[in-house]
């Protein structure tokens, strides 16, 4: 899983003009928290959550999901379905890339890539199914001391492009 964060940074890097290893160097990559989840059926699905409507706080989260299915977006305001396909990952890219004080469907990113990419709120309804849902949650987190100071990439800064 590390591996494939380390990737994921440098592919980010690269679409903003970064070089590879910018957000690597910025230490996006160096902690991992697993969390699991397993969702029972539920008798009364219409009157309760899963999880409730959030964005990540992580860098970037990476989830795998069986057959079930839950995950929803919010797009313009309607809530869409994300189709379950337990052979993919879903990749969110979360809100301490786009707050940082200190990628499927879902998208969401930072503030240091002065809004390039940004946080996408989404939310996991109740189990439908007769059998229970399971999902595992990778979250890249800045859960190591640091004393790197974050704010907007200077490259990704201008006057037509101001730090927001």
């Amino acid at each position: 899983m590390m591996k494939l964060g380390e990737l994921m940074f440098e592919i980010l890097s690269e679409a903003l003009g970064l070089e590879p290893n910018h957000l690597k160097e910025r230490d996006c990559a160096k902690s991992l928290s697993l969390l699991s989840h397993y969702y029972p059926p539920c008798p009364e699905p219409d009157r309760t959550f899963g999880i409730s409507s959030h964005k990540d706080i992580s860098f970037i989260t990476v989830l795998l999901q069986d057959h079930i299915g839950g995950p929803q977006v919010l797009h313009d305001g309607c809530w869409i379905d994300v189709p379950p396909n337990p052979k993919a990952l879903i990749i969110n890219l979360g809100d301490l890339l786009q707050a940082n004080i200190l990628i499927s469907f879902l998208i969401s990113f930072c503030k240091q890539h002065n809004d390039k990419f940004v946080s996408v709120e989404h939310r996991i309804l109740a189990n439908r199914s007769e059998e229970p849902r399971i999902s595992i949650a990778s979250f890249f987190m800045h859960t190591i001391p640091n004393e790197q100071v974050y704010g907007s990439i200077k490259k990704l800064v201008s006057t037509q492009n101001p730090p927001k």
